[in-house]
C-alpha cells in the first residue's frame, strides 16, 4: 500500500533468500496493486529500472486496461492513441550500457488520461461496492488568495535557495490577473514583502516581488512558528475585509529546509497554535527540501489545514519539482464540494466533503451498497464555482453500470493474465474480481491513518488504530501497522553455487598459456612464438576508460575490453597514478549473443540463463559454445568453441597499501580459433610476425642506454624504435625478457591508444550490436 500521506519512510525495502538447485531456473513473481492519482490531467505510472547491473534479457511490457477510453498516452518520444495500449521496453545489454554501466537505468514513465463523465463523472459497480470517479474540466477558474513563506536561513544557502528563487520567478508569471498574493521570508526574524496585505497580481505588483525574491539573502536560524502566526494573520485579515470576493480559493505555500531553531521550537505547540490560527478559513500546503527537514511536522500541518504535503530530496532538481507542485494547486476550480448518494442506499462512504478541486486532479469516493436490489442510485454533487453555486445529479443504473464492470473485470484478466505464470493467473483473478471492494478498503485505510495522525487524544487514536489494523488484515495491505510474511515451501536459505561435485572440479595444475598478456599498471606483453620475440609496452589510460584487448566480433564473433581503475603512485614514482584491470569482458555472439564479465569479486555469465559465481569458490559452468572454470581466489579461464581460451588472474589484497587496488590480469589462452583479421591491443599481434634490426651506433657508457632506443622492431613494414627491457608475467611468478615500445606503443599499434578507448564494457564495435 503507497505511503502517501503518512509519516513513515516513503520508499520500503524487503528482502528473501531461496536455495536454487544448480542449473535450474526460478521465476519471481511480484504482484501489487497501486491507486494511480491523477495530477495536471493524467495518470502517471513509473517503474523502477534498477538491477543494478547489466542483464541479457531485460523487458518491460505495460497493458493498461480500463472501462473508460484510454486517451493521451505517452510514453517518450513514444505517442499512442488506442484502446487497450500495450508499451515494451527492451533493451539489449549493450543499449543498456549506453545508459549505464552501474545497471541504474532510472524510471520507465508512462503517462495516459481517460475520457471521463464530464457531468457527474463515472462510476463503477461490483460485488455490492462501488467507486466513483470525479474530475470535471472546462470550469472557470476560481481566484486565488495565496501567500507564499519561503525559509531564508542559512542552510538555504547555494543551490536550494537558487532554485527556490527559479521556481518563485516562474510562479509568480503564472498568476493570474484576478489573484491576490504576498510573500514573507523567515529566519531569525519574519520579513512581510507588503505589511499592509495581499495584494493584486497586477504586472507592476509582480515586478516588486521579483525584486523582493531577488534580494532574499540566506542567514540565521529558522522561525516556522512565527512565520506561520505572520501568514495566517495577513490571510484572515484580507478575508475579513468587507471589499474581499466570497468565492475565492485562499491557501499558504509553505517552504522549508530545517527544523524550527527559533521561537516555539516543540512541534506539538507549533501544530496547536497553526490551527488556532487558520481557524479552517483556509488551507495550508507545506514543502519540505532536503535531508535535515521535519518531515512529520510539515506533515501534520498539512494533514490538519485540508492541504497537501511534498518532500524534496537533497539531489533532487527543486526547481522543477516546485514548480510541479505549484502546477498542481495553481488551478482551482470548485471549492466546498459535496457529494451525496440516496441515503438509505449507501453505506461506509469514504470521504465526500472536499474543500477544493484543482484542475487536472480527480475525486475518488468508494462506498458499500447497502440495497443490492436497487434498480439505481442517485448521485448529486454540490460545489461552488466563482461566484455560483453548482448542483449536478442524476440516477445512474446500478445494473447495467455493475455488468459493465464485470465485463471490463473480464477483459483485463485476459489481457493481463496471458502473460502471468501458471498458478498467479487465478490470484490475478481473484484480486480484478475484487478491485472495486479493494479500493474501498484502500481509502478507507488510508482516511483512518489519517485520523490517527490527527487524533487528540489516546482513546481516539487506539480506536482508529485498530480500525486501521482490521481493515488491513482483512484486506492484506502493508500499512505502518502492519508487517509482511512470507510463506515458502521450504525453509529459506541464502542463494549461493555450491562446490562442483567430485570428479568435476577443475584442476588445481599450472594451465599452459601464452605470454600474451595485459597485467599490472597494465603491462603489455605480445609473444610473436614464429620469430621467437616478445614484444612490451604500457597503457597509460585514463580511470573509468574501457580498452579493446581483442576485436574479432565480425568473424570469429569474440570481443574482450576491459575497464580501467585507478590508484595513486608511491611517493617518488614518475608516475601521477597507476591504473589496473578492474573487469574483464568477453562477449560472444554466435550462436547466439552471450556474455561474460569478471571481477575480482565474481563472474558473471549472461547467455541463454544468467549465472553468477563467487570468485573465492572453484566452480565449473558449460552454457552451449561457452564455458566458465573458477579456480577459487587464483584464475578464471573463458573457453570459446574449444578453440579459443582466455586466462583471467585475479589479484587480491588481504591489507592493501593506499597505493594498491584489486585488479585483473589478461592472457590469452589459445587464439586458434581468432580470425587473421583479429585486432585489437593485442589481437592485432596474433597473426603477425616481427624483426629487430639493431642501431647504426649504440649509446656510450654513461649515456643512460635505458632510455635511448637501442634496436628497431620491424612490424607491419613500420620501424619501431625499442629497448630492452625484463617484465614480470603471471602474477610475478616469471620473468621474461622483452623488446620495450615507448610512448603508449606509438607506432607499435595501428593508430593511437585513443582509437582502443570504447564507449562501454560491452561494446563490440558494431553500432548494430
Amino acid at each position: 500500500m503507497p505511503n502517501e500521506g503518512l509519516s513513515e519512510p516513503e520508499v520500503e525495502l524487503f528482502r528473501t533468500t531461496v536455495s536454487i538447485p544448480g542449473r535450474n531456473r526460478a521465476v519471481f513473481l511480484l504482484m501489487y496493486e497501486e491507486l494511480l492519482q491523477r495530477r495536471l490531467g493524467s495518470y502517471e505510472l513509473v517503474t523502477s529500472l534498477r538491477p543494478l547491473q547489466l542483464v541479457s534479457r531485460l523487458s518491460l511490457d505495460v497493458t493498461i486496461v480500463d472501462q473508460a477510453p484510454i486517451v493521451d498516452l505517452e510514453v517518450l518520444p513514444l505517442r499512442e492513441q488506442t484502446g487497450f495500449p500495450s508499451v515494451t521496453f527492451s533493451p539489449n545489454i549493450v543499449q543498456q550500457a549506453k545508459i549505464s554501466t552501474s545497471g541504474v537505468l532510472g524510471d520507465f514513465v508512462i503517462r495516459y488520461d481517460v475520457q471521463r463523465d464530464t457531468g457527474i463523472g463515472d462510476i463503477q459497480v461490483l460485488n455490492g461496492h462501488f467507486v466513483h470517479y470525479f474530475a470535471p474540466k472546462d470550469l472557470p477558474v476560481v481566484p486565488k488568495n495565496v501567500v507564499f513563506v519561503i525559509d531564508s536561513s542559512a542552510s538555504m544557502l547555494g543551490k536550494k535557495m537558487r532554485q527556490t528563487k527559479d521556481a518563485l520567478f516562474t510562479i509568480l508569471r503564472d498568476l493570474r490577473p484576478a489573484d491576490h498574493f504576498n510573500f514573507i521570508s523567515f529566519s531569525n526574524r519574519v520579513k512581510v514583502w507588503q505589511p499592509d496585505g495581499l495584494v493584486l497580481a497586477t504586472p507592476l505588483n509582480i515586478r516588486d516581488a521579483k525584486k523582493f525574491i531577488y534580494t532574499l539573502i540566506p542567514n540565521g536560524g529558522t522561525n516556522i512558528d512565527g512565520a506561520i502566526q505572520t501568514g495566517s494573520a495577513l490571510l484572515r485579515d484580507y478575508l475579513s475585509d468587507p471589499d474581499t470576493g466570497p468565492n475565492s480559493v485562499s491557501l499558504i505555500i509553505f517552504l522549508t529546509d530545517g527544523r524550527p531553531t527559533i521561537g516555539e521550537t516543540q512541534s506539538a505547540s507549533i501544530l496547536g497554535n497553526t490551527r488556532s490560527a487558520v481557524q479552517e478559513k483556509f488551507c495550508i500546503f507545506t514543502i519540505g527540501i532536503g535531508n535535515d527537514v521535519d518531515y512529520r511536522l510539515l506533515e501534520l500541518m498539512a494533514l490538519e489545514n485540508c492541504g497537501m504535503t511534498r518532500r524534496i530530496s537533497e539531489e533532487a532538481d527543486a526547481s522543477a519539482m516546485l514548480k510541479g507542485f505549484y502546477s498542481e494547486i495553481g488551478t482551482p476550480l470548485l471549492s466546498d464540494i459535496r457529494i451525496n448518494y440516496t441515503q438509505n442506499s449507501v453505506g461506509y462512504v469514504t470521504q465526500s466533503l472536499f474543500t477544493n478541486f484543482f484542475n487536472g486532479s480527480e475525486i475518488v469516493v468508494a462506498g458499500k451498497l447497502t440495497d443490492r436490489s436497487a434498480e439505481s442510485l442517485h448521485v448529486q454533487v454540490t460545489a461552488s464555482n466563482n461566484d455560483r453555486l453548482i448542483t449536478m445529479e442524476t440516477d445512474v443504473p446500478l445494473r447495467h453500470l455493475q455488468a459493465e464492470t464485470e465485463k471490463h473485470v473480464k477483459e483485463a484478466t485476459a489481457v493481463v493474465g496471458s502473460g502471468v505464470t501458471q498458478g498467479w493467473g487465478s490470484s490475478l483473478g481473484s484480486v480484478a474480481a475484487d478491485f472495486v471492494q479493494r479500493v474501498w478498503g484502500f481509502l478507507s485505510v488510508k482516511e483512518g491513518l489519517r485520523a490517527r495522525l490527527r487524533s487528540r487524544s489516546s482513546r481516539e487514536r487506539e480506536e482508529q488504530t485498530q480500525q486501521a489494523t482490521n481493515l488491513s488484515l482483512t484486506f492484506r495491505f502493508l500499512t505502518p501497522l502492519t508487517h509482511m510474511v512470507l510463506d515458502q515451501p521450504h525453509p529459506p536459505t541464502q542463494a549461493s553455487v555450491a562446490p562442483p561435485t567430485p570428479g568435476s572440479e577443475p584442476l588445481r595444475k599450472s594451465i599452459s598459456i601464452s605470454k600474451t598478456s595485459a597485467d599490472g599498471d597494465p603491462h603489455f606483453v605480445v609473444e610473436f612464438p614464429l620469430s621467437k620475440l616478445t614484444v612490451c609496452f604500457n597503457i597509460n589510460g585514463e580511470p573509468g576508460d574501457v580498452l579493446r584487448l581483442v576485436s574479432d566480433h565480425r568473424y570469429s564473433g569474440v570481443t574482450v575490453n576491459g575497464r580501467l581503475v585507478g590508484a595513486p603512485a608511491p611517493p617518488g614514482s614518475h608516475k601521477k597514478q597507476r591504473t589496473y584491470f578492474s573487469s574483464v569482458a568477453v562477449v560472444m555472439d554466435r550462436p547466439h549473443r552471450a556474455y561474460i564479465e569478471v571481477t575480482p569479486t565474481k563472474v558473471i555469465l549472461d547467455g541463454r540463463d544468467r549465472i553468477i559465481l563467487p570468485c573465492h569458490a572453484t566452480a565449473a559452468v558449460d552454457s552451449d559454445r561457452l564455458s566458465v572454470a573458477v579456480v577459487g581466489g587464483a584464475n578464471v579461464t573463458v573457453t570459446v568453441g574449444g578453440n579459443i581460451s582466455f586466462v583471467i588472474l585475479l589479484h587480491r589484497y588481504k591489507n592493501p597499501s593506499p597505493y594498491q587496488r584489486d585488479h585483473l590480469g589478461f592472457y590469452i589462452g589459445n587464439s586458434a580459433g581468432l580470425s587473421p583479421r583479429c585486432h585489437g591491443l593485442l589481437g592485432q599481434f596474433l597473426h603477425e610476425e616481427v624483426g629487430v634490426a639493431p642501431l647504426p651506433a649504440l649509446p656510450a657508457p654513461g649515456d643512460a642506454g635505458d632510455l635511448n632506443p637501442t634496436a628497431f622492431l620491424k612490424v607491419k613494414e613500420r620501424s619501431v624504435p625499442v629497448v630492452r627491457k625484463s617484465r614480470r608475467i603471471y602474477g610475478g611468478k616469471q620473468s621474461v625478457d622483452c623488446w620495450f615500445a615507448r610512448n603508449n606503443a606509438e607506432k607499435l599499434i595501428d593508430g593511437r591508444y585513443e582509437d582502443y578507448v570504447t564507449a562501454h564494457l560491452f561494446d563490440t564495435g558494431n553500432n548494430n550490436a
